[in-house]
């Protein structure tokens, strides 16, 4: 980049910020262009004395991500590559292994918000809550988010080894598996029937449903519909709407789910320091009523999981039932720069609830202050980190009968080669059937519904 243009793209951002600072009464012009004067100062004395050649262009990229990364986690400089990818997330379908990660302040290390069922990351076993040690033995100490969408994606075939470091272990995992174009549905059920599709009916007898939201993406709204639809003629009198390890991602989405359930009344409203405040408000047409719900959360539902699990807890539409949720509610607005071949992704509002209680969780904020979404009351049903462990093994295991099981480890191979050669007379031995995992959140969810439905729901 020629000299003239950096200093044009400093010059034109000072300005720019300091229109924005006169606007607020803040700093005066001089202070302003002194703070520039030190940063390009900075960049000079880098390119000229650094021991070795530098991009100045990347100097640049560094610098802002570095300043956005220190307002809060969600905020982040995207340049061009990124950009696309984060695109492709959005609309549902991209190449990589299918994980969404944040960062781990206390670690410095990449952290797993959720495997996307169905994907190469979900079948070699990462897990929500992992922490990601090292990419294809490149340490991801200090690594941004951002930068590690960047090396995990790549051309589908190819392959890429994590080392994870599961919640409640000491010791990491090398997971290998191979890249893929990530297009899964987001509206899933607990098992399938014999033709592959997913059973939404959990409890035919009783006819309560189960749907499980695995991410908010562009057409979730109309998966829901149809698997509602599909309930509905089949009689349907209770629901369990399961949000647990669900990362959130488009507020639209969230906003029209909440209204297909609240009739009337405010979903979710936004505040911010310098953004016009906005309401989202529910619509009477297309609400499905009449029948109790229960919703399942854990502490890695965020955003858009905690807008529609609080918006129908302070309606009174649904019971909340698991553990206290993650406590991401703030507002990311996508600002183009370069004719839009880069962005700002930066966090300019809070969501608050109906009630008006604060959903994000803040960086002192403690245990005791007011953020997420907890459940109602006697119904928290904390896990473990191994009960964790177990119940996400579990739901992946039944997920992979139909997306395909993982390649036996080299142990396991050996195991059953050796199990071949045993006399007949130990083979025909009766195995031991392995014991049925027992999900506590969802027992209790059931338990929830079904006492609801003992008692008929009071018409408006």
């Amino acid at each position: 980049m020629p000299r003239r243009n950096f200093y044009s793209i400093v010059m034109v951002g000072a300005v720019s910020l300091f229109c924005w600072q006169a606007s607020q009464g803040a700093k005066p012009k001089d202070e302003m262009m002194e703070l520039y004067g030190v940063f390009v100062d900075a960049v000079e004395h880098v390119e000229a004395n650094y021991v070795r050649p530098v991009n100045r262009r990347e100097l640049l990229e560094s610098a802002l991500k570095g300043m956005l990364q220190n307002l809060d986690p969600h905020s982040s400089y995207i340049n061009t590559s990124e950009w696309k990818q984060f695109r492709r997330q959005i609309e549902g379908r991209f190449g990589g292994i299918g994980i969404q990660v944040g960062m781990d302040s206390e670690a410095n290390r990449l952290k797993v918000i959720a495997p996307m069922v169905g994907t190469p990351a979900y079948e070699a076993g990462v897990l929500a809550g992992d922490l990601i040690m090292d990419i294809d033995g490149q340490s991801t100490e200090g690594m941004n988010p951002d930068k590690a969408v960047e090396v995990l994606t790549g051309r589908p075939g190819t392959s890429v080894k994590l080392n994870v470091l599961h919640e409640g272990e000491d010791k990491g995992e090398t997971l290998t598996m191979s890249r893929a174009i990530i297009d899964v549905p987001s509206v899933l059920g607990d098992k399938r029937k014999p033709d592959d599709s997913w059973d939404f009916m959990l409890d035919k007898e009783k006819k309560i449903g189960y749907i499980r939201i695995t991410s908010f993406i562009q057409n979730t709204t109309e998966e829901l519909k149809r698997a509602l639809a599909e309930l509905k003629s089949e009689g349907m009198k209770a629901l369990v709407l399961d949000l647990r390890d669900n990362p959130g991602g488009l507020l639209g989405a969230a906003v029209e789910i909440s209204d297909l359930f609240v009739d009337e009344g405010l979903i979710v409203s936004t505040k911010g320091r310098n953004t016009i405040s906005k309401t989202y408000e529910a619509q009477k047409e297309g609400t499905y009523e009449g029948f109790p719900i229960a919703i399942l959360i854990n502490r890695n539902s965020a955003s858009a999981a905690e807008i529609v699990s609080a918006c129908l807890q302070d309606h009174d539409r649904a019971q909340i039932v698991g553990d206290r949720s993650y406590g991401k509610g703030s507002v990311q607005n996508i600002i183009e720069l370069e004719d839009g071949n880069s962005v700002l992704k930066l966090t300019v509002a809070s969501y608050l609830r109906p009630s008006g209680k604060n959903i994000h969780r803040f960086k002192d904020a403690k245990e005791k202050d007011e953020w997420g979404v907890s459940p109602n009351a006697g119904l928290k049903v904390e896990l473990t980190p191994q009960q964790y462990v177990s119940w996400a093994t579990d739901r992946r295991n039944r997920d992979l009968v139909t997306f395909g099981k993982r390649k036996p480890k080299a142990a396991d191979a050996e195991k059953s080669k050796t199990d071949a050669e045993k006399p007949k007379a130990d083979a025909e031995k009766p195995n031991k059937p392995e014991k049925e995992f027992a999900d506590l959140q969802l027992d209790k969810a059931l338990e929830v519904v079904k006492e609801k439905l003992e008692v008929p729901i009071a018409k408006k």
